[in-house]
């Protein structure tokens, strides 16, 4: 592995053969890793940078061990803030969590699962959810906007 800086954006030029490609990733043609128990949210990492990784939540098995409980277990990020897009899908750990939501987890605050989350799970073999997921590695700042159409009462959704 090596680094090269170009003093100019390497595609602005005609007959570029230098191996540096875009590419896209379909979220579609994600295949998330399961396993008996629950897997971290690390094994959903599709790209990963010095300043964030992104995570995909796709379509997929749950857990398939005979006592395994689907729900994700409670945890807190202590280096990142996690910003999760839901595109599609019924969100099981999630109360009243729709697609097109969007939620903030900040560094070191506890989330996962709502309440009744684990209960719902026990028995299901898979999910059909479809949602985003962006860890930064420094603090997101909360702009005007954002707080526009904050519904107030998300933070409150761990409370029955």
């Amino acid at each position: 592995m090596h680094e090269l800086v170009y003093a100019y954006h390497p595609f602005d030029v005609i007959g570029w053969d230098g191996y540096n490609y875009p590419y896209g990733f379909s979220i579609h043609n994600f295949e998330p890793i399961t396993g008996r128990v629950h897997q971290p949210p690390p094994v959903q990492q599709t790209f990963e940078t010095k300043a964030f990784v992104v995570c995909y939540f796709c379509p997929r098995m749950y857990d398939y061990h005979p006592q395994a409980i689907p729900a994700p277990y409670n945890h807190l990020n202590i280096d990142s803030d996690e910003v999760l897009y839901y595109v599609d899908g019924d969100f099981m750990s999630h109360n009243d969590i729709a697609p097109g939501h969007i939620t903030l987890h900040p560094s070191g605050i506890s989330h996962e699962p709502h309440p009744g989350a684990y209960e719902r799970s026990i028995g299901k073999k898979d999910t059909d959810e479809l949602a985003v997921m962006i860890d930064t590695f420094r603090p997101l700042m909360i702009t005007e906007n954002a707080l526009a159409i904050d519904d107030g009462k998300y933070f409150q959704s761990w409370m029955e």
